[in-house]
């Protein structure tokens, strides 16, 4: 990868870890919130690391960046979280160069998703890039990289059935109040957070439960007011959490909070509750699973709820790969021509530069000379001659090094320097 004049001596990597071998707790340690990924991106700046992109979710969290070494990385994730390295080292996957770019198309596609097809994630990778973007750490290899993705996630959308249905967290929820409740209509439903997950199990309970005897409360509320307006919902103040608690038979939380929002002194019940918590780190403190007729499922175990949508879009699978393999092979394809990108514009400067030498040549020597036509027809030659190699360079890629290295001695190029 460092061949391809994308970052001076580094490699590629993605390091992170996901649900897949990490339990919610441990991705609780290493989850960061907006302030945290601020901070982590300003800091790899500053310690020259200029090249970052970092995603935090419910079910992973991610850092793709170039390193000389991923340990870089990793320090980076530790210093900003409650995680350690040992701790890390335990759960984490580390790829590097052409394997990295394959786990993001991946992950973006939904594939990697602990819910399958579940696109969230790729809304959460363009926002990552913008704040790489407005931190001054994303360059063009990751703008490339991330449409790529983007564009890789809208065709396996819209050409096969794997993100047919709901397929989220959010949904999960909402399905697991289906399947538990006989009439899910007449349930006082309570939901506290109203983020992105918040709007979308609100919007899901709406549209599966047809129960508007729903509740929100956030700690800003004019956040709250706004997604009660689109459904004709009730809100309450945040100083009414207790007392709204008390009246629910179902809690949603799906705050972001890093630290339990909703402890055992806030519950004092005297009918059953259900209590799901869509948050990461979890929101609900261990201690309310003791209470009596309190039931608290986490999302770790919606997540692995199966029904047949699911196992629909499982067939799905194949045509999606398709997709992703045509996708990635245009982007390797890209990042090969960057290889050679140096030396095709150092040979055009060369070709230019004996063009004007030699018009200056005939300008002199010639009476009446035409320095109009001459520049045109000496700007066609070169074009043509350059489309030549680029075309030579692009069809040969076994041997690359061996052409490029031919077109710098043979026109006296300097070898440029690699990234």
């Amino acid at each position: 990868m460092e061949d391809y004049n994308i970052s001076r001596g580094k490699h590629f990597y993605t390091i992170g870890l996901s649900y897949k071998k990490a339990d919610a707790e441990v991705r609780g340690h290493f989850s960061l919130d907006e302030e945290a990924k601020k901070k982590l991106l300003e800091q790899a700046k500053n310690e020259g690391i200029d090249e970052l992109l970092v995603t935090s979710t419910c079910n992973r969290t991610e850092i793709y960046g170039f390193a000389q070494h991923p340990f870089q990385l990793i320090k980076l994730l530790c210093e900003h979280t409650l995680g350690t390295i040992e701790e890390f080292e335990k759960v984490a996957y580390v790829y590097k160069n052409k394997e990295a770019i394959s786990h993001m198309f991946r992950v973006g596609t939904g594939l990697d998703s602990q819910i399958l097809g579940d696109f969230e994630i790729i809304s959460q990778l363009k926002v990552a890039f913008k704040q790489s973007k407005k931190a001054g750490v994303a360059n063009p290899f990751f703008e490339r990289l991330v449409n790529a993705v983007i564009q890789a996630s809208k065709r396996i959308k819209n050409e096969t059935d794997i993100s047919s249905g709901a397929t989220s967290v959010s949904f999960a929820s909402v399905q697991y109040i289906l399947n538990t409740y006989k009439n899910p209509a007449d349930q006082n439903i309570l939901l506290f957070g109203t983020g992105k997950i918040g709007r979308n199990t609100c919007e899901n309970l709406v549209k599966h439960t047809r129960n508007h005897k729903i509740t929100l409360i956030n700690r800003t509320k004019d956040k709250a007011e706004k997604i009660a307006g689109k459904f004709d919902l009730t809100v309450k103040d945040y100083a009414d959490l207790q007392a709204e608690i008390r009246q629910a038979d179902i809690l949603i939380v799906a705050t972001g909070a890093q630290n339990p929002t909703i402890t055992k002194e806030l519950i004092f019940n005297k009918k059953p509750l259900l209590i799901l918590d869509l948050s990461i780190p979890k929101n609900v403190s261990e201690e309310v699973q003791i209470i009596p007729g309190v039931s608290v499922i986490h999302l770790d175990h919606l997540s692995q709820m199966t029904d047949e949508t699911l196992e629909r879009r499982k067939a799905s699978i194949p045509a999606a790969k398709v997709i992703i393999e045509e996708m990635e092979e245009d982007f390797n394809s890209w990042l090969e021509t960057r290889k050679f990108a140096p030396t095709i514009k150092a040979l055009k400067k060369k070709l230019k530069d004996m063009k004007d030498a030699e018009v200056d040549f005939q300008r002199k020597k010639i009476s009446g000379f035409n320095d109009k036509q001459a520049e045109i027809l000496g700007d066609r030659i070169i074009q043509k001659i350059m489309n030549q190699f680029a075309n030579h360079l692009r069809g040969d890629s076994d041997n690359t090094d061996e052409s490029l290295e031919l077109i710098q001695k043979v026109f006296h190029l300097e070898a440029p320097v690699k990234k």
